[in-house]
């Protein structure tokens, strides 16, 4: 499964946001999480309106504005939040889609289909597992 800059530009902002917004309990503004993650504050601003709208993030405003979480780290699920960028966690149509036969014609006598449904939920099972308190706490590896 190949993901969008979104997605990823998405998942490390959100994760810098709960550690930095951990320390202090205050709103993070925008620009320091695109500094400190490299990403352009134009995309992330974008980034940030979904992740607004899907109810993951609330913007403060005023002098002392920017981002907070909308609620505890520990109930923000990785896979909800992909989903939310990415738009679906499967890595096919024929598995995403409610009407696999707009993907393809094949899709009830295609074999390979249940390759692509095992993957399709391990990943979102895998990925649903993961909390975005557990990332903040994961040791970075080399």
């Amino acid at each position: 499964m190949k993901v969008s800059k979104r997605t990823e530009y998405g998942l490390r902002a959100i994760v810098t946001l709960a550690i930095l917004s951990q320390e202090g309990d205050q709103a993070i503004p925008l620009r320091e999480i695109a500094v400190a993650e490299e990403i352009p504050e134009q995309f992330l601003d974008q980034i940030f309106a979904l992740l607004r709208r899907e109810g993951f993030v609330k913007s403060v405003r005023g002098p002392h504005g920017g981002y907070v979480l909308n609620r505890p780290a520990v109930d923000i699920r990785m896979g909800e939040v992909i989903k939310a960028l990415e738009g679906t966690l499967g890595p096919i149509g024929c598995v995403v889609d409610d009407h696999p036969g707009d993907f393809c014609e094949k899709f009830q006598s295609c074999h390979t289909r249940n390759v692509w449904l095992r993957l399709s939920d391990s990943i979102t099972k895998t990925l649903q597992g993961i909390s975005l308190a557990d990332v903040m706490h994961d040791e970075i590896g080399v």
